[in-house]
C-alpha cells in the first residue's frame, strides 16, 4: 500500500490550494484519513482527520478555512486550503489506517505518504 500527495505549491496569502492523497496497493478497505504538516523547524502537527463515515475534525488553526474530503471510489482523500496565511507554509503529509492484507490475511496498518510542499508567500 502507498498514499501519494500531490497539490502543494506556491500561493500568495488569502490564496487557495487543493491537495490530493491518492492510496493505492491491495486495500480492502480505507478507514481514518488524516493530513499533518511540518513547517521549517518545528514539530510534525496534525490539521485534520476524516472518518470512514466522512465525520471531520479540525486543528484550531485551521478552522474555517480548510475542508477535509474523500473519495471512496477513487481512493482519494482531499484537503482544501482558502484564506492561506504565512504560518500555514509547511511539508503536509497523508495519513491513514488501512485494512489491507498481510500474508494474504486481513491486517489493519497505518500509512503515510510522503508529503508535499505549501508555500505561502505574505
Amino acid at each position: 500500500v502507498q498514499l501519494q500527495a500531490s497539490g502543494g505549491g506556491l500561493v500568495q496569502a488569502g490564496g487557495s490550494l487543493r491537495l490530493s492523497c491518492v492510496a493505492s496497493g491491495s486495500i480492502l478497505r480505507l478507514n481514518s484519513m488524516l493530513w499533518y504538516r511540518q513547517a521549517p523547524g518545528k514539530e510534525r502537527e496534525w490539521v485534520a482527520t476524516i472518518s470512514s463515515s466522512e465525520n471531520t475534525n479540525y486543528a484550531d488553526s485551521v478552522k474555517g478555512r480548510f475542508a477535509i474530503s474523500r473519495d471512496n471510489a477513487k481512493n482519494t482523500m482531499y484537503l482544501q486550503m482558502n484564506s492561506l496565511k504565512a504560518e500555514d507554509t509547511a511539508v503536509y503529509y497523508c495519513n491513514a489506517d488501512i485494512l489491507t492484507r498481510r500474508l494474504g490475511m486481513p491486517y489493519n496498518s497505518n500509512f503515510w505518504g510522503q508529503g508535499t510542499l505549501v508555500t505561502v508567500s505574505s
